[in-house]
């Protein structure tokens, strides 16, 4: 594969670097006196220089040799040196920020590259937003490669988006010049069982060369886990037990031990290394989905090896699971993911191999970001008119739009509970009481109302439900950011503070919203598909502060919520999902009904 994200091609500047190496001609930038975390054999070497020239490394060791009178000297003075953190699988979109004010906030925590997934804008936008999206990264000088989504919708038939992707718009995505593979191919059944139209998607990123990511999150280690992985499947993000993890990198796929904001499961896949005397070498450190406000207080990647450390993996392995590793995984190792001459020269300063606090990050050997700044300015893109305006609900939402209607005195009906921290769900079947012909939400019982409004093309489809998990003890919570599709989705207590915080969503053009007795609480608005904000990192994380602090007003206590909530309409994961269609049983995948006969 052809790489297009060095500043020069190897071929290019070879004589160059090999000049430098020689001494006969000075290098652009040489950091000197370093601990070097050397990911290809798995050690340190102290008192390391590296010499760079063109934005590739020229030289690992003694350096006083290139250096000249134009020549930018760093001295370490002895921290230590490591490549540029990368993120094998994250959607930028989780985080609220527009990728540029995504940059600002990963590149001084020494994240230099993501591979990136923007199945969110895509559901909403089609291609028109990966365009975007790519539009803005590009003013960055952060590395983003696109991985073009591979379900759109998530699960075909069973929820309503914006647009939907075939065979034919991936073969055209995987010609824009920052396209790497395919992202996470969540119709699992459609790979296992042989749907045409799914192999066909996968195919096409195969005649190119390209990654095929995964998202695998049943728990079967046998047939199914092999024909997914026969099929071309590359790597996973999916697994939530540490049998999971062991059992796909046995069979040779990249096992992504995730650390989001929602999703804690670091702590469990990582047995996986810790537990047993196995290579780590198909392990990879992805975030997923991050909200701003993990990113300002925590980091990004340096976070996740502090994690990692924790849960005792080696530093220096943790560093080569998101260095080394997922270059390999996307088979760019040649490139990028080491310290080595020829390599760009993506590197970062790390103060110790705990906290992993990052001083200094370099890409394509240009200080882009120290001691917690930027060094570099950023213009932003514009987006476009129709990116901006992209909630549209066909009824109006009253509070009679939420009566559920029923017979008799109670009714047997299902309930979605949640699991805090956990991507999947419990379906229950729940006896209700039913008073003057309606099921109403029961505080006590931790049963609230769940509706889904189609908002893309004016369907006017709502799909209705019951959730338990949330602990709210009064008002009601919106949101336009609801897997993967998008629509708008809304629980709570009462039918008159569910129909506020919609229509201040619909008003805002989209965004998070939080009400309690008729009084907007908190409101996050995300005007760029409904997605994404177009403040900066401070404002959304300040934003998001109040938000966080509202769900605390109305009770509810559990880890990042809001990401938790948006889940619940995504219908490629386990076990009871509601959509703008209905209720979807995901282990049948089949639409069932709210109301259980005997």
């Amino acid at each position: 594969m052809i790489n297009k994200f060095c500043k020069y091609p190897l071929w290019e500047v070879s004589t160059i670097l090999a000049d430098v190496a020689m001494g006969r001609t000075p290098a652009d930038l040489v950091i000197k006196n370093a601990k070097l975390v050397n990911v290809c054999t798995r050690e340190i070497i102290d008192g390391t220089s590296v010499a760079v020239a063109k934005g590739r490394i020229a030289l690992v060791g003694d350096a006083s040799h290139c250096i000249g009178d134009t020549t930018i000297v760093v001295d370490a003075e002895g921290r230590y040196l490591a490549p540029g953190f990368l993120d094998g699988h994250m959607h930028i979109e989780s985080s609220m920020l527009r990728p540029s004010q995504y940059a600002k906030a990963v590149l001084p925590h020494g994240t230099t590259g993501v591979y990136y997934d923007p199945h969110e804008i895509t559901n909403v936008l089609g291609l028109d937003g990966v365009k975007c999206m790519i539009a803005d990264l590009e003013s960055t000088p952060l590395k983003g490669f696109l991985t073009i989504p591979s379900c759109v919708p998530a699960v075909k038939g069973f929820e309503d988006t914006g647009a939907e992707i075939d065979h034919n718009d991936v073969r055209e995505a995987m010609g824009y010049d920052t396209a790497v593979g395919l992202g996470e191919m969540m119709n699992f059944p459609g790979i296992i069982y042989s749907n045409p139209e799914t192999h066909a998607i996968v195919g096409e990123v195969l005649k190119q060369d390209g990654t095929v990511t995964g998202h695998y999150s049943i728990p079967d280690t046998g047939m199914g886990l092999n024909a997914y992985v026969s099929a071309g499947i590359r790597c996973c993000h999916e697994s939530t037990r540490w049998e999971d993890s062991l059992a796909k990198m046995r069979l040779g796929m990249y096992a992504m031990l995730r650390e989001g904001s929602a999703w804690h499961d670091l702590k469990e896949v990582g047995r996986a290394i810790t537990e047993h005397e196995v290579d780590s070498r198909y392990a990879t450190l992805i975030s997923d989905d991050t909200h701003p406000n993990t990113l300002k207080e925590k980091g990004h990647l340096d976070y996740i090896l502090s994690r990692a450390v924790e849960e005792g993996i080696d530093p220096v392995e943790a560093i080569q699971m998101a260095t080394i590793n997922c270059a390999q995984c996307f088979r760019v190792d040649h490139e990028i993911g080491s310290i080595a001459p020829g390599k760009c020269a993506d590197m970062v300063l790390i103060d110790d191999l705990v906290k992993f606090n990052v001083s200094l990050t370099v890409i394509d050997g240009d200080i882009v970001a120290r001691d917690g700044e930027m060094c570099v300015e950023i213009e932003e893109f514009v987006f476009p008119d129709y990116a901006v305006d992209t909630v549209h609900v066909k009824d109006e939402i009253t509070p009679d739009t939420f009566d559920i209607i029923a017979d008799g005195d109670e009714a047997k009906v299902r309930v979605i509970e949640i699991i805090p921290a956990r991507t999947s769900t419990h379906q229950l079947i729940e006896t209700m009481k039913v008073v003057d012909g309606e099921i109403h939400a029961d505080v006590e019982r931790d049963f609230l109302k769940g509706f889904v409004f189609e908002r893309h093309h004016l369907t006017g489809k709502v799909g209705c439900g019951f959730i338990k998990g949330f602990g709210i003890h009064s008002g009601a919570i919106a949101s336009t950011v609801s897997h993967d599709a998008h629509n708008l989705f809304v629980i709570g207590t009462n039918d008159e503070d569910m129909a506020l915080a919609c229509n201040e969503l619909i008003k805002c053009g989209g965004g998070q919203c939080v009400v309690k007795e008729g009084k907007v609480l908190a409101i996050v608005p995300l005007k760029v598909a409904g997605l994404m904000s177009v403040k900066p990192l401070d404002e959304v994380v300040d934003e998001v502060a109040r938000m966080e602090r509202a769900w605390e007003q109305i009770g509810c206590d559990i880890p990042s919520p809001f990401m938790t909530m948006a889940i619940i309409p995504l219908a490629c994961l386990p076990v009871l999902r509601l959509t703008d269609r209905g209720l979807v049983d995901c282990t049948k995948f089949e639409i069932v009904d709210l109301f259980v006969k005997d």
